[in-house]
């Protein structure tokens, strides 16, 4: 197998970064450590600069960076969690100090003009970059205060009106011009105003409907998701009926379900017509709703809304079960049984969201697909038309507040060199280092213990308490002393052991000590063959072996990553340096002159 150099610091970043940034890349393990020592004001900015709302996304991520995360890779299967990084995050939050005076302030005004339609996290991503760049950059919003869906489709009691006020108040007040209660109605319009760049980040504001029988007659009694979770938001709703049926296994159905309980429903029912497992809605999600006493069920296909004199009474399911094809393709078939009519009162249907443009004039050089999606740049997020851009949900549909935020840092990139007239293709790759952590022959600039301890849960408010109102916060958020234990189950999966080949002695001093069996000295070969040669044989083949130069003996040394604790005992063991704790920084790329080819240019012809 061919030697790996584990000590380029590009080659660590192309292999690993997966495992411990997310989407929007902020260096996991970093705040967690800080996290752990208690420097929350260091943690929350070292989170805020690319994940932009540490105190939402603390209460609300869908947690991409926890399926990456090797704690769930090396625990014993009856534990197998993840560390909690997403409510982790929310403690940097919880217990920062005022941080107002860290926050960057705006540069001096240079003369172009920047618009964002719509105020949801994509659009105030962009305008957060831009402003600290001198950008004029103005935000439109139909509504009264910024936040788009986080403010209006998450309800209070899992992410409070404070925490979003503060969040986006730290954007607005970079200079950000915020126009609120102003709707965009034509793009065309917009454009006629003079603005040097337009990004749209105004999300799926639309709910898909369901068309069976039954669904006009008793409208009054049927609510489309997203627009129900709106008006109990903004206080138009604030009772439901007792029997209520919540259809879609969505996270939007989890909130619509919870919620609904909280405005008066005794019995609330979801029914999808998938199994439990294909639910689209995060684990977390189901068992929070299902802890709450709702009930699921799954394999019901809605036949009809029944109803007596314009009043709902019930539907009627098809039972269907799951049948897969040779190539393990899915199809739902009818199982035989009788339908099933389900009593209720009222039917929420979250069954889905859709983009609605019907504000873009289709004449203005802007291409849309046959989806009615905009042709937009997956890398650039341009869309056909130069000085447009698009971002979040409106540019490929709905996703998650990380993936909004990443949109927006992209967009911003693109906007920022657009408009200095750079080829916005050429995307410059972030800065990468290794440092050792050396501080002396046998310590560490870092905490080096393995907790043995199982993933903490987050305490909850009671149930009781909670269900008295719609803004009574579920969760209650760990306590510094029960966020240093979880932090402490982080495996500083950034501190990478490097390996340096000529100094090695082939004592075998790390093999000996290392307690996962991750090394092997060997004789090289096809990795196929290596793998099952392995002291541990390596079951992941998606995780590559770091294979070292040849040793003077010829033979190499071989670890696994996926088995790979970082409890230093090898640096430690090792009697001639031959392997150290090495720190992965990594300094993502976003919009300013970092960013611009001809700054780089001058970088480099200096250096």
């Amino acid at each position: 197998m061919k030697p790996t150099d584990i000590s380029n610091p590009d080659f660590y970043h192309q292999v690993v970064n997966c495992q411990w940034t997310c989407p929007a890349h902020t260096p996991v393990p970093e705040y967690i450590r800080l996290i752990a020592a208690g420097h929350y004001n260091e943690a929350y900015m070292l989170n805020w600069r690319a994940n932009v709302f540490p105190g939402v996304l603390g209460r609300v991520c869908d947690r991409p960076c926890e399926t990456g995360c090797r704690r769930s890779r090396v625990e014993s299967a009856d534990s197998n969690e993840p560390v909690a990084i997403c409510r982790l995050k929310r403690t940097a939050s919880d217990y920062k100090s005022d941080v107002s005076v860290r926050m960057p302030k705006p540069a001096p005004l240079h003369g172009k003009r920047v618009a964002c339609v719509g105020a949801g996290p994509a659009s105030l991503t962009v305008a957060r970059d831009l402003a600290v760049q001198g950008y004029k950059v103005t935000v439109f919003d139909g509504e009264k205060k910024a936040g788009g869906f986080m403010r209006s489709q998450i309800p209070k009691f899992r992410l409070p009106d404070e925490v979003i006020d503060e969040e986006t108040g730290y954007i607005l007040d970079m200079g950000v011009e915020f126009r609120s209660g102003e709707r965009i109605g034509s793009l065309k319009a917009l454009l006629g105003e003079g603005y040097d760049a337009i990004f749209v980040g105004c999300g799926a504001p639309r709910g898909r409907d369901l068309d069976v029988p039954g669904r006009k007659e008793a409208a009054a009694h049927i609510h489309l998701g997203i627009d129900w979770l709106a008006s109990v938001s903004f206080g138009h709703v604030t009772k439901i009926g007792s029997r209520v049926i919540v259809l879609g296994g969505g996270n939007t159905a989890m909130d619509c379900c919870r919620s609904a309980l909280r405005l008066g429903g005794d019995d609330v029912k979801v029914i999808v017509r998938s199994g439990f497992e294909e639910m689209k809605a995060s684990p977390w999600e189901k068992e929070d709703a299902m802890h709450e006493g709702v009930t699921i069920l799954n394999y019901m296909v809605p036949k009809s809304f029944t109803h007596e004199n314009g009043k709902l009474t019930g539907m009627t399911f098809e039972k269907v079960k799951a049948v897969y094809d040779d190539k393990g393709r899915r199809s739902l078939v009818p199982t035989g049984e009788p339908d099933e009519h389900v009593e209720c009162d009222e039917v929420l249907v979250a069954v889905g969201q859709e983009n609605a443009f019907p504000w873009i004039e289709r004449d203005i050089g802007l291409q849309f697909d046959d989806w009615g999606m905009p042709v937009v740049d997956k890398k650039t997020m341009q869309a056909t038309l130069p000085n447009v851009f698009f971002g979040g949900d409106a540019a490929f549909g709905p996703k998650n507040i990380i993936t909004a935020v990443a949109h927006g840092h992209e967009a911003a990139v693109s906007i920022d060199r657009f408009l200095h007239g750079e080829d916005i293709a050429v995307r410059p790759p972030p800065s990468v280092n290794l440092v050792s952590q050396k501080m002396g022959i046998h310590e560490w600039s870092f905490d080096n213990v393995v907790s043995l301890d199982h993933r903490h849960k987050v305490p909850l408010e009671e149930f009781h308490v909670a269900r008295k109102s719609i803004k009574i916060e579920v969760e209650r958020g760990f306590t510094p002393q029960m966020a240093a234990k979880e932090a402490q189950r982080c495996l500083n999966c950034d501190v990478q052991s490097i390996f340096t080949a000529s100094r090695c002695i082939e004592c075998d001093a790390c093999i000996d000590i290392c307690p996962m069996d991750a090394l092997t000295m060997t004789d090289n070969g096809e990795e196929g063959d290596l793998r099952s040669r392995l002291k541990a044989p390596s079951l992941n083949p998606s995780q590559p072996l770091y294979v070292s130069a040849a040793l003077k003996t010829g033979r190499v040394m071989v670890k696994d990553e996926d088995l790979c604790l970082h409890c230093s005992l090898c640096a430690e063991r090792c009697p001639t340096g031959a392997w150290d704790m090495q720190k992965f920084s990594l300094c993502t790329t976003q919009a300013g002159p970092n960013c611009r080819d001809k700054h780089i240019a001058q970088v480099r012809k200096t250096a």
